[in-house]
């Protein structure tokens, strides 16, 4: 099962107990949870929902190179220990045994982890992570105060809104698009003053891209729900 820990980690009992009341034991699934961004910030936000090996999954991963800001695309998992022996060899040529997934790793990795980690401390992800949700929140009430449907989970600081319609507009803030919605990732980088850049264009933009003048809010319902979405019907 894939986790994002915006979302499905509220869900994980209910997959457990499912599973359960349907008749597997704990020998016959597999539940890997992918924390990726958010895995990191959530330790550090209140009433979030924590994964713990105490419920019978199976692994847990987190990207390092997201919210931690390792240089190098990375990541991080803990499974348990009979897995590992499972998965890990001999290997004559390395006078040890070898227990990584693909027989190698990025030794630089964990360097950059260890001394960012030992750095800022628990204080220091704390203040960023509600720094991250402070500005993921005021992107989403600036986005609809101009009219611009959008969605932002409780547990997430990934603004999603409709996509902007001109794609050189796209590449300049580097948006990631898919179908009728684009989002924005609120990382630690990104300030007050970069998202009222980025908005006060958007603005200007639209009504460049309406020619009659008049801007309309596109339909993306299906995409992020009735109540997010501010076109005619919706509104």
């Amino acid at each position: 099962m894939r986790d994002n820990c915006e979302r499905s980690c509220y869900d994980l009992d209910l997959v457990i107990k499912t599973l359960e009341e349907t008749g597997f034991t704990h020998d016959q699934f597999y539940i890997h949870c992918d924390g990726a961004l958010f895995g990191l910030m959530m330790p550090f936000v209140k009433l979030a929902p924590k994964v713990s090996f105490k419920e019978p999954i199976g692994s847990v991963s987190v990207s390092g190179h997201k919210f931690v800001g390792c240089p190098m695309p990375c990541g991080i998992q803990i499974t348990r220990l009979q897995h590992i022996n499972a998965l890990s060899r001999n290997v004559e040529y390395l006078a040890s045994r070898d227990a990584t997934i693909m027989g190698s790793r990025n030794g630089h990795a964990p360097l950059f982890l260890w001394y960012t980690l030992n750095r800022k401390g628990y204080r220091g992800f704390q203040k960023e992570v509600q720094k991250c949700l402070r500005n993921a929140h005021y992107l989403r009430g600036r986005l609809t105060s101009a009219g611009i449907g959008s969605m932002l989970n409780e547990l997430s600081s990934t603004v999603v809104f409709e996509r902007p319609q001109d794609e050189e507009f796209t590449r300049k803030w580097q948006l990631a698009c898919q179908g009728n919605i684009a989002h924005v990732v609120v990382i630690p980088n990104i300030t007050i003053e970069k998202l009222d850049a980025f908005v006060d264009e958007l603005i200007e933009k639209r009504v460049v891209w309406n020619q009659n003048g008049e801007v309309e809010s596109p339909c993306v319902a299906s995409e992020i729900g009735e109540a997010n979405c501010l076109c005619v019907l919706h509104k």
